[in-house]
């Protein structure tokens, strides 16, 4: 049996848009391709035939990957909820002791982890170190570069 998939509202609607996509525009232009492409003679020596049937089989691979991410997805929707502690799709924004400079990070599923758009993995040391604390906790997380402190000074839920 396969595991469910935490994820945000917000990544979960982004997959179900590119899903539509595909289905809607990519894979009737691609089939157009190829046919246009068959009319072209010679399918052993026909590049554009090649071309298009490779992009369709990376369109295909794509729908079935959306279509059981989607279905093994469990939405996380902390609307409503009061942000008392650090949960999945919780923004945090932490102080850090040693360098006094703050840092904002959304614990999101390791599918939607980016950290340049400050988005870390709820399995991540730091994601994991997060999960169940408080504002104002004080936490130690261990990190390739040695032991960090940080201060958690926000927490939202947005």
């Amino acid at each position: 049996m396969s595991h469910t998939i935490p994820m945000t509202k917000e990544s979960y609607e982004a997959l179900q848009e590119e899903l539509k996509r595909l289905i809607r525009e990519e894979r009737p232009r691609v089939i157009q391709d190829i046919a246009e492409a068959r009319g072209h003679g010679d399918l052993s020596e026909n590049a554009e035939y090649d071309a298009a049937k490779n992009r369709q089989a990376f369109i295909e691979g794509r729908i079935l990957e959306l279509q059981g991410k989607l279905a093994r997805a469990y939405v996380v929707d902390l609307t409503g909820m009061k942000p008392d502690k650090v949960v999945f799709g919780a923004t945090v924004t932490l102080y850090d002791t040693a360098t006094e400079e703050e840092v904002t990070y959304k614990i999101v599923g390791e599918e939607e982890a980016d950290i340049k758009l400050g988005k870390i993995s709820c399995t991540s040391p730091v994601g994991k170190a997060l999960i169940g604390h408080k504002l104002d906790d004080s936490v130690k997380i261990k990190v390739p570069s040695g032991l960090k402190e940080y201060e958690i000074i926000d927490i939202k839920y947005v």
